[in-house]
């Protein structure tokens, strides 16, 4: 399978998971400030490694990840009927932190700014 291929299949993925977890998931432990960032195709495509932001808490952060982990047969099945590919891939969440790590520096950054104008 081409580079390509796989690249839009993991966007087509990326896409339809966005859409079922705003949209048909009523999981309470899953919080609403929860977007899917990326997704990892392996080249055989069963299996989907599923990176989510959730802004919130850290015990937030562990709900809301345990009910996606807790949803995933009930997510495949989705992604299933609204693919129209051979194999639907297996589906692992994991919590993407870059969007945490960016704010923490962009707020290290602006630390020293304000520092700086101090002198």
């Amino acid at each position: 399978m081409s580079v390509q291929r796989l690249n839009r299949i993991s966007e087509e993925i990326k896409k339809e998971i966005s859409h079922i977890i705003m949209n048909e998931l009523k999981d309470p432990r899953v919080s609403a400030m929860c977007s899917v960032t990326s997704v990892e195709t392996t080249p055989d495509l069963k299996y989907a490694k599923v990176f989510v932001s959730i802004f919130g808490s850290q015990e937030e952060r562990e709900n809301t990840l345990k009910g996606l982990k807790n949803a995933g047969g009930f997510i495949r099945k989705k992604l299933g009927d609204a693919m129209k590919i051979r194999y639907v891939p297996e589906i692992h969440f994991a919590l993407d932190e870059s969007i945490e790590h960016g704010a923490r520096i962009a707020q290290i950054l602006n630390d020293i700014n304000k520092r700086e104008e101090g002198k």
